[in-house]
């Protein structure tokens, strides 16, 4: 199998590096200083045991790269980049006749509920992944995995449920499991997805805050699971995630690094310019209006996080005043 990872963040380069690094075929899709530092030195994966110097090959695009039928994409870019992701690479041609959205599995292994959903507009067989993967993008090809014994674990499964889930996804499974990247294959990945997103639905507060706020974060939380409710959406729970991950995941300091905090976090300290508040908190926000359910805390918290990009503001740095009088605005 080739996987083809197409994003070399945090989570792609870590699961990209690990399974280069267990003898996979593996190759990194990157833009920008990432793919310069990745073509110039390789991978640099910390971890909490060991430091990996990974030579794994890295593309700008599909031009650079022919696809082949034993070809898996597994999507890693932020939600908000997906469609672009999808419109670059679902009409590329596969050897032997036909085009990738036809042809090739693609794996969304992101946070959110909306990629799924868009990826089917493209491509006949897609697969959800649920993501839980400590790890941080420290500078332009070096990632921290924090997770010991396991990077990460994935729970994957077919979109839409409950399509069986095809040998692709059971190599996949095996070859992450023995690869430190703990994965299994379900018949509801979804459901642990809308579970992340209520997990994640703390990520922008992470970035807009240095102090949290736990009435907040309980509001944020609460409001999320009454969407979900009247929406008749099932979630995991988040002591059923924790058995789950049992001690496979641990999170772990890594020598001379210090965990960075959320993704969105991250997205905002390196001035990305965007980041997933609209399918995290949004989509929260787009539910509790479809199924008439007020949502004024997560409105407030995307509206603040887009604020924050725009006005260039440092993570946790979001004035705490302008923040509240955001949240009496959404709650009128």
């Amino acid at each position: 199998m080739h996987y083809v990872i197409i994003g070399a963040g945090a989570v792609g380069g870590t699961i990209g590096g690990r399974l280069h690094q267990h003898g996979h075929r593996v190759t990194l899709v990157a833009r920008g200083a990432q793919l310069a530092a990745l073509r110039d030195a390789g991978l640099r994966l910390a971890t909490p045991v060991a430091e990996h110097q990974l030579a794994v090959p890295v593309v700008a695009g599909p031009a650079e790269l022919e696809l082949t039928p034993d070809c898996t994409l597994i999507l890693t870019v932020k939600s908000q980049d997906t469609v672009a992701a999808l419109d670059t690479w679902a009409d590329v041609p596969v050897r032997g006749g036909g085009v990738a959205g036809d042809r090739l599995p693609l794996v969304c292994a992101q946070n959110g509920v909306a990629n799924e959903p868009a990826a089917l507009r493209r491509f006949a067989q897609v697969y959800a992944a649920c993501v839980w993967l400590p790890a941080t993008y420290l500078a332009a090809g070096t990632v921290a995995a924090q997770g010991h014994p396991y990077s990460g674990q994935l729970q994957l499964g077919r979109y839409p449920e409950p399509d069986p889930p095809g040998p692709a996804l059971e190599q996949l499974a095996a070859d992450l499991t023995g690869s430190a990247v703990a994965a299994s294959v379900r018949p509801d990945p979804m459901r642990w997805k809308y579970g992340k997103l209520l997990a994640n639905l703390a990520n922008g507060l992470d970035a807009l805050f240095d102090e949290r706020d736990p009435e907040l974060l309980t509001q944020v939380r609460d409001e999320g699971a009454a969407v979900l409710r009247a929406a008749g959406t099932p979630h995991t729970t988040r002591a059923e995630e924790a058995a789950e991950r049992g001690d496979r995941v641990e999170l772990r300091p890594v020598a001379g690094q210090r965990r960075a905090g959320s993704s969105t976090r991250q997205s905002l300290a390196r001035g990305a310019g965007s980041v997933e508040v609209d399918y995290l908190n949004g989509e929260i926000v787009l539910l509790g209006r479809r199924h008439g359910v007020e949502t004024p805390a997560n409105l407030a918290v995307q509206r603040a996080v887009r604020r924050a990009v725009h006005d260039g503001t440092a993570p946790g740095q979001f004035p705490v005043a302008e923040f509240r009088a955001i949240l009496a605005a959404s709650d009128s």
